[in-house]
């Protein structure tokens, strides 16, 4: 099986920073694309930012300039800095990543258990 594990998350004021984190782990051959996404309160889950194996990155408007994501594939392991924090920006923050496992390698969406943000005014 495979697990995606985030941390990083918490309350911080208006201008601050937090960095989340999410590692991969398990039986796991390859992964693909890794995301972000987050889902405030009576909101649809929207994605905050993406990243490909190879370290391309996509942002949603709303928070380009502000957040970069970065991966190390070495460990399996997808990361947000997050800068200039709005409170607008709280949320629940949820990772995702396309994983390729099992001898068919067959490539499987995961998702992390999400990790709140709050950024108070």
């Amino acid at each position: 099986q495979v697990q995606l594990v985030e941390s990083g998350g918490g309350l911080v004021q208006a201008g601050g920073s937090l960095r989340l984190s999410c590692a991969a782990s398990g039986s796991i051959f390859s992964i693909n694309a890794m995301r972000w996404y987050r889902q405030a309160p009576g909101n649809q889950r929207e994605l905050v930012a993406a990243i490909t194996n190879g370290g391309s990155a996509n942002y949603a408007d709303s928070v380009r300039g502000r957040f970069t994501i970065s991966r190390e594939n070495a460990k399996n392991t997808v990361y947000l800095q997050m800068n200039s924090l709005k409170p607008e920006d709280t949320a629940v923050y949820y990772c995702n990543a396309r994983i390729v496992r099992g001898l068919e390698r067959k490539m499987y969406d995961y998702w992390g258990q999400g990790t709140q943000v709050t950024v108070s005014s």
